[in-house]
C-alpha cells in the first residue's frame, strides 16, 4: 500500500470532488434549512484556478482540500474526506498540508470556516489550534470563523 498523496486537481477529478463534497456534507442537510455551501460550489471554477488540491490513496481519490489565497492569509474554504475513509488520518493529513502550503506561499496564518450548526467542525478545528474570531452570516449562512496563526 502506497503512502496518501496530496496533488492538485485536474478537470478529471471533478466528478470524483463532487461525489465526496456531496457524500461528506450530506448529514448536515436536516440541521440546515439549505444544502451547505460546499454542496452548490462551482469545482470546475475551483479547479481552473489550482485552489483545489485531492488527496488519494492507492490511486483512489479520499479527500480534497480548497485553499484561497486572500490579503494576508490563506483561507482553508473546504476540506471534505470520503465518509467511507474517515477515521484513518486523512483529514489531518489535509490540514497540516494547509499549513505547509501557506507557510510555502509566505502566510503567517490560515483561516477557515464552517457553518454554526457543525459543532463537530468547531471542535476538531480547535484541537488543531484554530481560535474563534468572529460568527457572522454570510450568504444566507451562518459562519464561523477561525484563525491559526503561524
Amino acid at each position: 500500500m502506497a503512502d496518501p498523496t496530496i496533488r492538485l486537481a485536474q478537470e478529471a477529478d471533478r466528478a470524483a470532488i463532487e461525489a465526496i463534497v456531496k457524500a461528506a456534507y450530506s448529514p448536515y442537510l436536516e440541521r440546515m434549512d439549505r444544502p451547505p455551501g460546499p454542496m452548490v460550489d462551482d469545482y470546475a471554477e475551483r479547479i481552473a484556478a489550482g485552489q483545489t488540491h485531492v488527496l488519494e490513496d492507492d490511486e483512489n481519490t479520499v479527500g480534497i482540500l480548497v485553499l484561497e489565497p486572500n490579503d494576508g492569509f490563506l483561507l482553508l474554504d473546504n476540506i471534505a474526506i470520503d465518509p467511507a475513509c474517515q477515521g484513518r488520518g486523512y483529514g489531518k493529513l489535509l490540514m497540516d498540508f494547509a499549513e505547509e502550503e501557506a507557510r510555502r506561499q509566505r502566510y503567517d496564518a490560515v483561516v477557515l470556516y464552517t457553518n454554526a450548526v457543525m459543532l463537530e467542525n468547531v471542535a476538531i478545528y480547535r484541537r488543531l489550534g484554530y481560535l474563534e474570531t468572529e460568527r457572522k452570516a454570510v450568504a444566507g449562512y451562518d459562519r464561523v470563523y477561525m484563525r491559526k496563526e503561524l
